[in-house]
């Protein structure tokens, strides 16, 4: 009886299904000088995990309008939300590596390995990192009747405070609450976590008087800050934020490792040739160095960055490995 398997035995069609696995990689690593005559040919698709409106959709739609001028091509941002981000992201790392499918997220992207048991991809090991666009710090911010006007001041009155001082964050598992419970750790310190649906809700209640304090994104603390209705203590990033040259940081006021930030980069398919994606990464520094774009950049309180793929692949590394300790210190849980 004639096999009804086309490559005759089990083992061999095993091994030739290997071989063309093998030859479709081989053909997605080929040099870029093949490639780079024609690319980009056609439109290009920026996927961004989070709905229209937000931090990551308006930084991404800044570069890609940019990136269409230098490339001549349409860049299509494509919101893809849902699951914390990693709907998006899923589709990407599946996605041929041919330099038309790229990836806009923000730093959650290698939180959430640590958050969930079994992630649909490897954040490091199935994507290229293309750039880090920018870094938006958290700020630490408390209600005007704290008697705190420093961070020392504020360790100081938690340890010393009968009950735990209440920190709000935009819901578990948050960068905000996350950054509070790794405050928490490098100060020694308790407070009580009190998560909100978002940050809104989180600063109205912070300007009630509800909760002491909050770590939040800059642009939507910044208007509260500037009426006064709450006071900045210090920024969460290694350097002071333009937007708040008077604040100092966390790290000068005595936690000189505490480095934290809601930052946003680009990537691409694992196995997305080097050469493009060193292109890419050369165009979209460049991009995030123009004036107006720094402009617009900073007007959403965000710094730009722009490195290289090796540095943007370091920096991801190592903030994957920070989150994964934060997260398994603080016992942080997804909601």
């Amino acid at each position: 009886m004639m096999s009804s398997n086309p490559f005759g035995h089990p083992a061999r069609w095993l091994d030739r299904r290997q071989l063309l696995k093998s030859a479709a990689a081989g053909l997605a690593t080929l040099p870029f000088g093949l490639h780079a005559q024609d690319y980009p040919s056609r439109p290009i698709r920026l996927v961004v995990p989070f709905p229209p409106g937000g931090p990551t959709d308006v930084l991404a739609r800044i570069v890609a309008t940019r990136l269409a001028e230098k490339l001549k091509q349409q860049v299509i941002v494509d919101n893809k939300p849902g699951a914390s981000g990693m709907i998006g992201a899923d589709m990407v790392a599946k996605a041929a590596p041919d330099g038309y499918t790229l990836l806009a997220n923000a730093s959650i992207h290698v939180i959430n390995p640590s958050l969930y048991a079994k992630p649909r991809y490897d954040a490091i090991a199935d994507f290229a990192t293309v750039s880090n666009l920018a870094d938006v710090p958290l700020v630490l911010a408390v209600h005007p009747k704290v008697p705190a006007r420093s961070v020392k001041e504020l360790v100081a009155l938690a340890k010393s405070a009968k009950t735990p001082l209440a920190f709000a964050s935009a819901g578990n598992a948050t960068s905000q609450h996350l950054s509070g419970e790794a405050f928490k750790l490098a100060a020694g310190i308790d407070m009580l976590h009190v998560p909100y649906k978002g940050s809104a809700p989180a600063l109205t209640d912070l300007v009630g008087g509800q909760v002491q304090l909050m770590f939040d994104s800059l642009p939507s603390s910044m208007p509260f800050i500037k009426s006064g209705a709450i006071r900045a203590l210090a920024v969460t990033t290694p350097r002071r934020s333009l937007a708040l040259p008077d604040v100092p940081t966390v790290a000068e006021s005595g936690f000189p490792q505490f480095s934290i930030s809601t930052w946003y980069g680009v990537w691409a398919p694992a196995g997305t040739p080097a050469g493009l994606v060193q292109r890419l990464s050369s165009e979209i520094a460049a991009i995030v160095r123009l004036p107006d774009v720094r402009e617009q950049f900073a007007s959403l309180g965000a710094e730009p960055v722009g490195n290289t793929p090796e540095e943007f692949a370091a920096f991801a590394k190592s903030e994957l490995a920070k989150w994964a300790r934060i997260v398994k210190q603080s016992g942080a849980k997804v909601d």
